[in-house]
């Protein structure tokens, strides 16, 4: 059974693990958010305890900073960050935190690219999911996968 505070998104990717992290971690604010929204700041120091820091951006011109920090990283393969921290593990506390887990995995000649947001409860689960999670995070993957095929 599917834990219910858990949501995920999973795309198989024609192209490399080596590939699809390259333009996850070094074309971020290509793919991160849903068009037309931008991602116009991505400072990221990849290692544990490193920033984890995006700005996203409304058409309208609104700006949404999100900082966290990497409490896992596995070059190639795995990303895990939570905005339950920032950088020097200072606490900070939100409406939606949750601890993201991004694999990419070979399979099929491609890589198999999963998303996870694990929230502390399944209130903010329900909440996140009510929010537009799959389709959101479902065309962020569909962008990422673009730019990796493109790429490839």
């Amino acid at each position: 059974m599917a834990d219910p505070r858990e949501l995920s998104i999973s795309r198989l990717i024609k192209a490399s693990p080596e590939t699809v992290w390259k333009i996850y971690t070094q074309r971020t604010g290509e793919w991160f958010c849903p068009r037309p929204w931008t991602t116009p700041v991505v400072d990221w120091d990849l290692r544990v305890g490193g920033r984890a820091n995006i700005e996203l951006a409304s058409p309208e011109g609104e700006r949404h900073p999100h900082f966290g920090v990497f409490l896992e990283v596995v070059p190639g393969r795995k990303l895990v960050s939570t905005g339950a921290f920032t950088e020097g593990w200072v606490p900070q506390s939100g409406d939606l935190d949750f601890v993201r887990i991004d694999t990419f995995e070979p399979e099929a000649g491609g890589t198999r690219y999963t998303s996870i947001a694990r929230h502390w409860d399944e209130k903010t689960a329900a909440k996140h999911r009510d929010m537009g999670f799959e389709q959101g995070w479902g065309a962020v993957a569909d962008q990422l996968a673009a730019l990796a095929e493109g790429d490839a």
